[in-house]
């Protein structure tokens, strides 16, 4: 049984040589994600070119997804890099920039005094450092220490209930988004989304930077407390979603994140959108060669619930073993996947959010028609990639074989949960894409002479349409 969950992979200093990239693709990669909160273009640009190298080597899409950094809220310069604080210490927080010592420390927020409250919580470098707020002043806060330890310079700040005024998409955000959109990246990720208008906002850029990109998708990561009020509307508007558990464990009581992260994967599937899960799935392979038992039962459960992409951040990035943990993360997909229909959360029967298209209805019939006629595959003509995308998220049991002529659709259907996508030319007749289905069979040995293919386009053929056509056809 093939994989039809997908991977992303993170490429880091632990994984941004050529080598690795293609060990890190063979080993089942799918999708490649640049941080833009770390490194220059030069050196993104260097990474990209690697990977479309390595994927035309080996003849796989693989999409490249770019993440922008977003307004992360980071305490500034410290001396000599590092001051440990202990609970009970006073620590003052400044905006002035100043260089950080056991009294104050600065932080790159301007506001942070008007957001700041007496008896407020200020949690450092994810959750690992916790501070109570005192009492507020002009330009700082006077904090205690609660939970102490080691601070490092320009790690991230939180705090957590507290209104930041402040933007999902910054300066140094835009001129990220003309670089990757100049690169061609498949699929941008947004950070610190609060609301809808942060991914119209986004689109609006995108189509002011390059309209003819005005179409890629959209992947709202979801790492605010006020994303999670807003998700139906943000849901609505995006392509994807991913449930950013890390921000969202330090800015949530860690209790209520495994509820949040089902409420989010049904949500998206219901409207018929990606989701990911994402942050510190195999954590503790970044020093060991094996995962503990909660991180495969996290990453099984994950499928269970009903992710399109399970996600590899810092394992990949700049842990010990960035090969063993995509091997290991595709074993426990692969076990999880046998068991779907025991354990299994995922219930087509919700889905409604396109019940008005043809393409809805055309992908339903196909997937029963493929469950009660044990049809050994689904072949879907698409140029934009949409009808394959619908195809995935009703989940049907047999493989999807997505055929476009479009090299963009390609890399981007590396996206999508069961797809697997083939460049091929494009079709006019009924007959050419049957001689299309044929070719790639023959090549890929995937299915037998005298097995049954369920095929999908739009029609009239060639006419670049919607799906509205299923034939039924023995190969």
């Amino acid at each position: 049984m093939n994989r039809r969950a997908k991977i992303i992979a993170t490429l880091g200093p632990a994984s941004n040589d050529k080598k690795t990239i293609k060990k890190l693709i063979q080993a089942g990669v799918n999708v490649v994600r640049i941080n833009f909160s770390h490194g220059t273009h030069r050196e993104h640009a260097e990474a990209i070119n690697k990977v479309r190298g390595v994927a035309e080597e080996l003849g796989q899409p693989v999409t490249i997804l770019q993440d922008l950094q977003g307004p992360k809220i980071r305490v500034g310069e410290i001396q000599d890099g590092q001051i440990h604080i202990k609970a009970g210490d006073e620590l003052s927080l400044t905006t002035e920039q100043i260089i950080g010592n056991h009294e104050y420390i600065s932080v790159d927020y301007p506001y942070l005094p008007q957001s700041a409250r007496v008896g407020g919580r200020i949690l450092l470098d994810d959750g690992n450092l916790e501070l109570r707020i005192e009492k507020v002043k002009t330009n700082s806060i006077k904090t205690r220490v609660i939970m102490g330890g080691l601070l490092k310079s320009h790690k991230g700040v939180n705090l957590p209930g507290a209104k930041l005024e402040i933007q999902s998409f910054t300066s140094k955000d835009r001129e990220d988004l003309a670089f990757g959109l100049s690169k061609n990246v498949d699929a941008i990720a947004l950070s610190f989304v609060r609301s809808d208008q942060d991914i119209i906002n986004l689109r609006e850029e995108i189509k002011k930077i390059d309209e003819t990109k005005s179409a890629i998708p959209i992947i709202a990561k979801l790492e605010r407390p006020e994303a999670l009020e807003e998700l139906h509307k943000i849901i609505h508007v995006s392509d994807g979603v991913m449930v950013a558990r890390g921000d969202l464990g330090v800015e949530l009581p860690p209790e209520n994140v495994p509820t949040e992260q089902k409420r989010i994967i049904n949500m998206a599937n219901h409207h018929l959108k990606l989701v990911i899960t994402a942050t510190q799935m195999l954590e503790s392979m970044m020093n060991n060669p094996r995962p503990t038992r909660a991180e495969a039962s996290d990453v099984a459960n994950a499928i269970f619930d009903g992710s399109d992409l399970v996600m590899l951040s810092g394992e990949t990035a700049v842990g010990n073993f960035p090969i063993k943990a995509v091997d290991t993360m595709s074993a426990i997909i692969c076990e999880a996947e046998k068991h779907a229909t025991e354990w299994g959360h995922f219930d087509t029967g919700l889905i409604d959010d396109l019940s008005h298209e043809e393409a809805f209805y055309i992908t339903r019939a196909a997937r029963e028609l493929a469950y009660s006629r044990d049809v050994a595959g689904i072949a879907v003509f698409t140029i934009s990639g949409h009808t394959a995308r619908v195809m995935s998220k009703v989940r049907p049991r047999v493989p999807i074989l997505a055929f476009t002529p479009n090299e963009n659709t390609y890399n981007k259907l590396a996206l999508s949960w069961g797809v697997e996508p083939y460049i091929v030319p494009h079709s006019e007749t009924v007959e050419s894409m049957l001689d299309q289905v044929k070719r790639v069979i023959s090549e890929s040995t995937k299915l037998q002479p005298g097995q049954e293919v369920v095929l999908i386009a739009g029609f009239p053929i060639g006419a670049m349409r919607s799906a509205n056509f299923l034939l039924l056809h023995e190969v």
